[in-house]
């Protein structure tokens, strides 16, 4: 019977590695390696969203909130217990792009409930809230914005998605200089990484929803996983909309700009053990495995990308992963790594990303044949 952990603050069952047929010495040399090469960013966030992203004042303002960070820490599950564990896994995070991949499950949750009813169809035909009119805007569909390629056009939340045009992520370099003209091609055609956009799917979906996302996400996912509650998920100043004459926050998608997702690396393995039992939880299901294989389908244009989740094809990503992990990825060495074919959960909180590939070879190795 597959394990899972209790409700927050019970204890949540460690395993020797041994006894979850890891060598010792090598989960040790693998935690060494997390723990030991920490992101070559500095602690104030604050200075980092506003210098690290490449772009020029005005447009590298903060308009979420930003807290410092806590030093390196993380976890790795197999068969659900604790093998290893380094840090301060308690400590409150941003999570950076991490919260891109939640949005994609708040997005299966409205596919499985129905508020989206073709992934296929336009978002101009549920959501009127003028952001997907005119000729070029009107064709994107929800796959679209979910992939990545929908060059969507305007300016949300003070912001133009001209800022990311351009933007080199994933190994894969822009074709001019961030934040500069580019030439949009039509919806589906061309996949860029682009948080502008990335924000206008959350508020598509808080459109749907009609209610704020980060309710609908602890009233159907981390309640009921026996998350802590003590995590937050944050907009900015300006992202307000009214929807049937209430108030509502439209959240981030990371925090390029301040907001985002504010967790710990426990209540994040919770979540990455939720998916690894195919979207269950004991014996509720909280997410459909069509969902889940929907969202692990490489895109054409980029087969490293699926619905917001980073995946190994062809072991081309972090290569020492196999083939079929997939991973929730957040700027400054923040990723939830999910391998199916191991049984394997590990979260890790500001790792150098240079050294994410390494950390997992040496997890890989540790495992006994």
């Amino acid at each position: 019977m597959s394990y899972f952990p209790p409700q927050h603050p019970a204890d949540w069952q460690r395993s020797a590695p041994e006894a979850a047929g890891l060598d010792p010495s090598g989960l040790a040399a693998a935690t060494r390696c997390a723990a030991e090469h920490e992101t070559p960013w500095g602690r104030d966030l604050a200075q980092v969203v506003e210098r690290d992203f490449n772009e020029e004042p005005p447009w590298n303002e903060a308009l979420g909130p930003v807290r410092p960070r806590g030093g390196p820490n993380g976890l790795v599950l197999r068969g659900g217990r604790i093998v290893a564990e380094w840090g301060d896994t308690g400590q409150i995070d941003l999570t950076f792009s991490v919260a891109k991949s939640y949005l994609s499950i708040l997005a299966g949750l409205a596919f499985d409930r129905g508020l989206i009813r073709d992934l296929h169809e336009p978002v101009c035909r549920t959501v009127h809230d003028g952001g997907f009119q005119g000729p070029h805007n009107a064709p994107i569909t929800w796959h679209h914005l979910l992939q990545q390629t929908s060059e969507w056009e305007g300016e949300l939340w003070g912001k133009p998605d001209l800022i990311d045009r351009h933007r080199s992520v994933g190994g894969l370099a822009g074709a001019g200089k961030k934040g500069t003209h580019r030439d949009l091609q039509p919806p589906g055609s061309f996949w860029e990484y682009n948080d502008v956009r990335v924000n206008r799917l959350s508020l598509a979906l808080l459109r749907l929803w009609r209610r704020p996302l980060p309710a609908v996400f602890r009233e159907l996912v981390t309640d009921q996983i026996g998350a802590s509650a003590d995590w937050e998920w944050h907009g900015y100043r300006n992202s307000y909309v009214e929807i049937g004459g209430e108030r509502m926050q439209s959240v981030s998608g990371g925090s390029h700009w301040g907001g985002g997702v504010f967790i710990h690396a426990r209540n994040q393995a919770r979540i990455g053990l939720m998916l690894l039992r195919g979207g269950m939880w004991r014996n509720r299901r909280i997410l459909s495995e069509d969902w889940l294989e929907r969202m692990r389908v490489p895109c054409p244009l980029n087969p490293q990308y699926g619905y917001l989740w980073w995946l190994n094809t062809d072991r081309r990503w972090l290569p020492s992963a196999s083939a079929s992990s997939y991973f929730a990825s957040g700027a400054g060495g923040n990723l939830t790594w999910i391998d199916p074919e191991n049984d394997i959960v590990a979260v890790l909180r500001w790792i150098d990303p240079a050294a994410r590939d390494a950390f997992i070879r040496l997890v890989m190795t540790a495992i006994r044949q």
